[in-house]
């Protein structure tokens, strides 16, 4: 969003790699597998990036039709082979705990700090503030926009194989459902954050924070007996919420 693109494909691509992983379909070892996952979240990123920068197609558009594609695929496939168990690495990694402390926000925070620290302090996350702020004037003034939002969408696909691998490893076996929100509670994260909508100005920290809030919200709302009804409308009153928002001029 920093780079005023948005991907809504995380959550097919969260559902490829639990096919890929649990299905059998390809047989080979779990570290090789992972491997593959991590290109294909790789190669999908890619592909977005192409037709967002060479097409000048919408970023929501893009995504959201590669989000479709990739469950339809997987539909199809799972009515020859459905879904098993996950991994036991990915299982180790989602429900081991170290004391009282569960491996998984570890890994996540392994992942989250240094990603953070790379956008805050190099001169690619200086060329995110600056396509976000206005793509146009960065392009102008020398700024490679194709590469850094090419880079942007790779990163994003590759991120989104990782939250797959923490997501079927604490569920313990594939699904056909599993990552179906995650698009739109990104969004209301980011938004949550402090992240200006439309203008792609914010940071990651906040974000960060705002998807545990939601987590904890959400899980709130399970235990007072309201779940899926009350998480929607949580969800939508933030959305519009952020729609009445104005980017500073």
């Amino acid at each position: 969003m920093r780079v005023l693109s948005l991907d809504l494909s995380v959550g097919g691509v969260i559902l490829a790699v639990s096919y890929i992983l649990t299905s059998g379909i390809l047989r080979f070892p779990e570290p090789v597998l992972l491997i593959v996952c991590v290109l294909f979240g790789a190669a999908v990123g890619a592909a977005n990036a192409f037709f967002i920068t060479r097409i000048r197609a919408s970023s929501v558009i893009v995504t959201l039709a590669t989000a479709l594609i990739l469950s339809g695929v997987v539909f199809s496939l799972s009515q020859l082979r459905a879904p098993g168990e996950a991994p036991a690495i990915l299982r180790y990694l989602g429900q081991t705990r170290i004391g009282i402390v569960p491996i998984s926000p570890l890994f996540w925070l392994a992942l989250f700090v240094p990603v953070a620290l790379f956008l805050r302090m190099s001169v690619f996350g200086r060329y995110v503030d600056a396509i976000g702020a206005n793509p146009r004037a960065a392009l102008m003034s020398g700024i490679p926009y194709v590469r850094i939002v090419t880079i942007a969408h790779i990163a994003s696909g590759i991120l989104a194989v990782f939250s797959g691998f923490v997501l079927i490893g604490f569920v313990g076996a594939g699904s056909l459902d599993i990552g179906r929100d995650l698009p739109l509670n990104s969004l209301v994260a980011v938004i949550l954050g402090g992240v200006t909508f439309g203008s792609g100005k914010g940071g990651s920290l906040g974000p960060a924070v705002a998807a545990f809030m939601l987590t904890f919200s959400f899980n709130l709302l399970t235990s007072l007996g309201i779940g899926e009804p009350g998480k929607l409308m949580l969800q939508g009153a933030i959305i519009a919420l952020a729609a009445t928002r104005r980017s500073p001029d």
